[in-house]
């Protein structure tokens, strides 16, 4: 018998999903909209059943998703809803929780807010930190790497270990990186997230999320406050992140190439007081994400040295848009302090690169410095 050949993570965002070739069929079928399905006597799971519960455009992203991430998927209207199944799903009064204190703030936003008061303990540490934490007496680990906005890495696989060791579970926010960047269930994560909002849709026009796992009993604790909470995705939105997800492998190749070079120039800029990016040799994260990471990312956190100076770049760009967002196809940047939710310099500017031509982006960027 013939040997099929490994498929790389490439590929699969233009072919997961899709069903066998069928003569006359479409590649890709379209979304399909339907509040109710036929279901005579007795309920068979093997069928769809209620749109709360099942939907056929998302049987089809999240075998994409699933395919890419190494586990099973769950997709979600939002990176804020799939980040809510997890933390809200697997936790309960008297549960300690621990999250970053420089990730993303909406993170510790909604555990401070909703589950706090419920009697979950919240407990935060910065990023450096994670790996010198007793994790004991812990039930839910839940951190993002590369961290948003400065980007430091923390070791997953050995992270995971540690967690694993004191019986608690580790969940990883991996929008930053998307699962062609990064694969935390490989890694030893018993979770993956993903705002697919930002790089996996990749076209600024919808809200959505999803979460990956190899634990079958973390996934039916996922699935059931989904469908209890009905917090569901649309058919149509679910159909446009699989449509976007099949240019994803093209996207991030220019985006990160783009990210790269712009982050050197940076770099050696004497404007720029400091730059972070996972790919320069001299970041405090360049060892880290070289050992675990297969790409280095599109997002560039840079310090001008005050808010000024930083609110003139951003308005003397005509290419970088001024947006709270990222991994479009358009370069978008922020002065991340004007939110007052991150501990960061009144001059840092997070720059996502898009796929614009880079002697453009350049160019864009060189003027407006000056």
């Amino acid at each position: 018998m013939t040997k099929k050949p490994t498929v790389s993570l490439a590929t699969k965002t233009i072919h997961a999903g899709i069903k066998p070739a069928k003569q006359g069929a479409p590649f890709v079928s379209g979304p399909t909209f339907a509040s109710a399905f036929h279901l005579s006597g007795e309920v068979d799971n093997e069928y769809h059943q209620y749109a709360r519960f099942h939907n056929p455009t998302w049987d089809s992203l999240e075998e994409a998703l699933g395919q890419l991430e190494g586990g099973d998927a769950l997709v979600f209207p939002s990176g804020m809803a799939a980040g809510a199944a997890v933390m809200t799903s697997l936790v309960e009064a008297g549960d300690v929780l621990l999250l970053q204190s420089d990730g993303y703030y909406a993170t510790r936003a909604y555990a401070e807010s909703f589950l706090k008061k419920f009697g979950v303990i919240i407990k935060t540490v910065p990023t450096n930190e994670l790996l010198l934490q007793d994790f004991t007496g812990i039930k839910l680990v839940f951190i993002e790497t590369p961290s948003n906005p400065l980007l430091d890495v923390v070791d997953i696989q050995l992270l995971a270990d540690k967690v694993h060791q004191a019986g608690a579970i580790l969940a990883i926010d991996n929008t930053t990186s998307t699962p062609l960047g990064q694969q935390p269930l490989l890694l030893g994560a018993d979770i993956s997230m993903c705002s697919d909002t930002k790089a996996v849709n990749g076209h600024s026009d919808v809200l959505f999320g999803h979460i990956a796992t190899n634990n079958s009993e973390l996934l039916q604790a996922m699935r059931l406050w989904r469908k209890l909470s009905g917090n569901i995705a649309g058919p149509m939105e679910s159909w446009l992140v699989q449509r976007g997800l099949a240019s994803l492998d093209l996207r991030l190749e220019r985006m990160v190439n783009n990210a790269q070079k712009i982050a050197e120039y940076l770099a050696s800029n004497s404007k720029v007081k400091s730059v972070r990016f996972p790919g320069l040799v001299t970041d405090p994260s360049h060892a880290i994400a070289s050992k675990q990471m297969h790409h280095f990312g599109f997002i560039i956190s840079f310090d001008l040295g005050d808010q000024q100076s930083a609110d003139k770049f951003l308005e003397c760009s005509q290419l970088i848009f001024e947006a709270t967002s990222f991994g479009g196809l358009h370069s978008m940047a922020e002065r991340r302090a004007r939110w007052g939710t991150d501990n960061v310099s009144p001059g840092l500017i997070r720059l996502s690169v898009g796929c614009e031509k880079l002697d453009d982006l350049m160019a864009d960027i060189t003027q407006a410095l000056e």
